[in-house]
């Protein structure tokens, strides 16, 4: 790394997506614009080791992390100041920051801020979780600033309620409406496929294909998806998924799904559930302001859901590219923390696509 006060012209804050895995450093410019991104594996379950004879706490540890990914950035350009998102805030990280309750606001989310003293630099802001009170609470780190990433590259004017889907391991729901979050849902669609594909009879007449997010290059089997789908909202769903599930053996053993198609029924099954159950919940066409869809994420996890969508009456979804800068750009500026010379108006360098 070799950041200069030169190179660094024109950045207004360093934000940081800081979750359980990796952690992503954003230099951004003027309106959320991303100058330069870092990518590096140091979450806060895989943090640098200390050398022998320094400082071995987990602050230190964190500080280490932080130098690594962006240290030149702040030698060179001290003032900038320090927002981040995500798992750094929880109990395990570098400071636990509170849970404001639902609903809420992106004003309320600045000025709810945790601030980190850091020695001889900026502090480190860090932007609160959500809590959705109730006989089953529910809890999120980290997409309540994408879903405020989303929120800026809409139209102003548009107040129709938003469905905001941030599929994964554990996929978020959130409703949100003039410009704020009214409440989620949290499905662990993607960490159940894992657990059932690794860990359950299931997974022994499987061959390798394409899970929900893969990187191993399979191909992933459509009509094998489709399928699962519309078992999931077939005429025994009453069943429910724990009968379904049992298919993915049972056609198997019958021949009529060959091993490379498996998973991706398993992953059919699994999302039309989520998906059905969502549309119980929030019917597409039952109010007089229909509610509107949005996907965030993964590619390929987004071209799925939006066959489960559409499978269940919703509209075609808009999709957003990743929006965590945006977010936290929008944070920033409500908590009046980015750089002079920042203007007030997000950038349009990222869009929604219908």
């Amino acid at each position: 790394m070799n950041g200069s006060a030169a190179d660094l012209q024109g950045t207004r804050l360093v934000a940081l997506d800081w979750g359980t895995s990796s952690l992503r450093a954003y230099r951004l410019g003027d309106g959320a614009r991303v100058l330069e991104l870092r990518h590096r594996p140091w979450g806060i379950m895989h943090l640098p080791p200390a050398p022998a004879g320094a400082d071995a706490s987990p602050e230190a540890a964190f500080e280490r992390a932080l130098q690594d990914t962006c240290g030149d950035w702040l030698a060179a350009a001290p003032h900038l100041p320090l927002l981040a998102c995500g798992m750094v805030g929880s109990a395990q990280g570098w400071r636990e920051a509170r849970y404001l309750h639902t609903p809420t606001s992106l004003d309320a989310l600045a000025q709810g801020l945790t601030r980190v003293e850091r020695p001889g630099g900026q502090p480190l802001h860090i932007v609160p979780g959500l809590l959705q009170p109730g006989e089953l609470p529910n809890v999120m780190r980290g997409e309540e600033t994408q879903v405020l990433g989303v929120l800026a590259l809409r139209p102003a004017e548009d107040a129709c309620p938003w469905l905001v889907g941030l599929p994964g391991s554990h996929s978020k729901w959130v409703v949100a409406q003039h410009g704020g979050i009214a409440g989620f849902h949290t499905f662990m669609t993607g960490e159940v496929f894992a657990a059932l594909r690794s860990h359950t009879i299931l997974g022994k007449t499987m061959a390798a294909a394409a899970a929900p997010g893969a990187q191993d290059g399979a191909v992933p089997d459509d009509a094998a998806f489709v399928r699962g789908l519309q078992v999931a909202s077939g005429s025994d769903a009453g069943l429910g998924l724990l009968s379904h599930i049992f298919s993915t053996r049972t056609l198997g053993l019958t021949g009529v799904l060959p091993a490379g198609a498996q998973a991706d029924y398993l992953s059919g099954l699994l999302i039309g559930h989520e998906v059905a159950a969502l549309a119980r919940v929030h019917p597409p066409g039952g109010s007089a302001a229909p509610v509107q869809s949005l996907l965030c994420g993964e590619p390929d996890l987004c071209r799925r859901y939006a066959l489960a969508l559409r499978l269940q009456g919703f509209a075609e979804p808009a999709i957003a590219a990743q929006a965590t800068p945006t977010g936290l750009w929008q944070i920033a500026q409500a908590a009046g923390l980015p750089a002079p010379g920042a203007p007030q108006q997000p950038s349009s360098a990222e869009s929604l696509a219908a």
